[in-house]
């Protein structure tokens, strides 16, 4: 699941000496002031997503292209503390000129995901507390989200669970006296680091509802200070329904009260995913299946939530739920991937699945109370790894190739989760050719737009210190590096400062383009 952090290189622009043929702009809209919930995400013109289109043609581009219109997280996984600093920075200072909301996912635990797919991390809590104060200076008391340790409370190592076993994450290196506290320690250091930020939201690893339990992954996010942060995350870096991660959040904030305000400490008596019975259904149960949308009214015993839902009333009492989350909807469209039974129980079934769909857009107005936002946190398109599925490899025998390493762009997945997204994910109708001439301070660049609509505006944002000087047939206008072109000629030549670098990601009015 690991990514390398964004390229982006920011800089923030003043509009110093802009020429008169340029129109004046409004100021930009006040910062996301009151965290995630209803805030407008950030959308990161020079993403990894954009960046693997530049090495890509045809189809493939175009479908980086697209994926890359839409907001995604902005993964951090390794740097020097002032490494990171800078690179947060970069993305928070974009997100703040727009006044947008920055996703950021911190991802540097010390012997992250057990050493597997997504190896490294830094090598101690020491070298990790640094890191987490460098990722937390790159922000400062602006607005951003940071979803912090995905797999961090799903893979601890030497951990032992509720009912007493030790989990089978068991490396040789770790001593198993100090792992669990030492994972705790890192994780409420993070909590904290990011809560004394003015702006910041904090939320941490909940799994999904075909991982822990519900009182297992209670009792971890309790140790972990859920209860410090802003809540948890689901489903990243998995396809579980999102109805089904709505049913399981309510249920983990929900065993999270009763276990701290109700009964402290009862994890264990929590409803869980894994037999729903309860007074509603006269205390006959069934495992939950995940190949089906979860509903309080759902005919099939095996989809039904009502039993663990009435479970949840009887014990809560006049107490409330009040721990929210958010949910990774990225590739869960038309949910898991239904294996049956093919390769045992070494399935992978989380691993490069096929014929998978892209899920909700973002938003932050999910109108579930408990709910602060759908995200794309786990990037689509981005493989979660080489997938042998209990084979020797090197290649996945359900695909019949071999999966680009955790991080790296996927065209066969990319292209899947297009095709089978849900909702549908229209292809771009426009196309933007761009061709630059000049070097050194100054430049010029015809823009050919071939749009469904005679008259176009354009919008892109430069990658440096651009600022454009002129453009022919047409109007522009400019604030900071976002850049607004408004004609009806099939194309423009722009005359600009600063170096002849194309953007990545160009829309016209309001649609993502495809671009040479």
């Amino acid at each position: 699941m690991s990514l390398v952090p964004s390229s982006s290189r920011w800089r923030a622009l003043a509009l110093t000496g802009v020429a008169a043929t340029l129109l004046a702009t409004p100021a930009q809209a006040s910062g996301p002031e009151d965290g995630l919930a209803g805030s407008d995400l950030y959308r990161n013109p020079y993403s990894t997503t954009l960046e693997a289109a530049q090495t890509l043609s045809g189809q493939a581009r175009a479908d980086a292209q697209l994926l890359g219109s839409i907001p995604s997280a902005d993964w951090f996984t390794n740097g020097t503390p002032e490494e990171v600093r800078a690179a947060v920075d970069e993305v928070v200072s974009a997100a703040e000129a727009r006044g947008e909301m920055p996703v950021l996912v911190a991802y540097n635990l010390p012997f992250r995901d057990c050493a597997q797919y997504s190896s490294g991390g830094a090598l101690d809590t020491a070298a990790y507390t640094a890191w987490i104060d460098g990722f937390a200076a790159g922000i400062g008391d602006r607005p951003a989200t940071v979803l912090l340790e995905p797999d961090g409370l799903g893979v601890i190592p030497h951990y032992e669970t509720l009912d007493g076993s030790v989990e089978w994450c068991q490396p040789a290196e770790v001593d198993p006296a100090t792992a669990t506290p030492d994972r705790f320690e890192q994780l409420n250091y993070a909590v904290d680091a990011f809560e004394a930020l003015e702006g910041t939201d904090v939320y941490l690893d909940g799994t999904s509802s075909a991982w822990l339990n519900v009182g297992e992954v209670s009792d971890r996010l309790v140790k972990a200070g859920v209860q410090d942060a802003t809540g948890f995350f689901l489903n990243v870096s998995n396809y579980q329904f999102t109805a089904n991660q709505v049913a399981y959040g309510t249920w983990i904030s929900s065993c999270i009260a009763y276990a701290t305000e109700v009964a402290p400490g009862d994890f264990g008596s929590c409803g869980n995913q894994y037999w729903n019975g309860g007074p509603a259904t006269d205390w006959q149960g069934v495992g939950m299946s995940n190949y089906g949308e979860w509903s309080a009214d759902n005919p099939n015993p095996a989809l039904n939530t009502s039993g663990i839902d009435s479970r949840y009333a009887a014990i809560l009492g006049d107490v409330e739920p009040s721990t929210h989350f958010v949910i990774d909807t990225s590739r869960n469209g038309i949910g898991p991937w239904d294996h049956e039974g093919r390769y045992g129980s070494t399935h992978e079934d989380w691993c490069n699945p096929p014929d998978r769909g892209a899920g909700a857009r973002p938003t932050t107005t999910t109108d579930i109370p408990l709910v602060d936002a759908f995200l794309w946190i786990k990037v689509p398109g981005e493989s979660d790894g080489q997938c042998y599925r209990g084979t020797e490899g090197p290649l996945d025998p359900e695909r019949g190739m071999q999966d680009p390493p955790a991080g790296q762009w996927f065209v066969e997945q990319a292209r899947e989760l297009i095709e089978f997204a849900s909702p549908e994910l229209k292809p771009q109708e426009c196309h933007v050719a761009w061709d630059a001439k000049g070097k050194g301070k100054a430049f010029s660049a015809t823009v050919t737009v071939t749009s469904p609509t005679p008259e176009w505006t354009l919008e892109y944002a430069w990658r440096d210190d651009q600022r454009v000087n002129n453009v022919s047939r047409g109007t522009a206008t400019q604030q900071g590096v976002d850049v607004t072109i408004e004609s009806s000629a099939p194309s423009v030549v722009v005359s600009a400062k600063g170096s002849a670098s194309e953007p990545w990601l160009f829309t016209v009015n309001g649609g993502p383009c495809t671009s040479e």
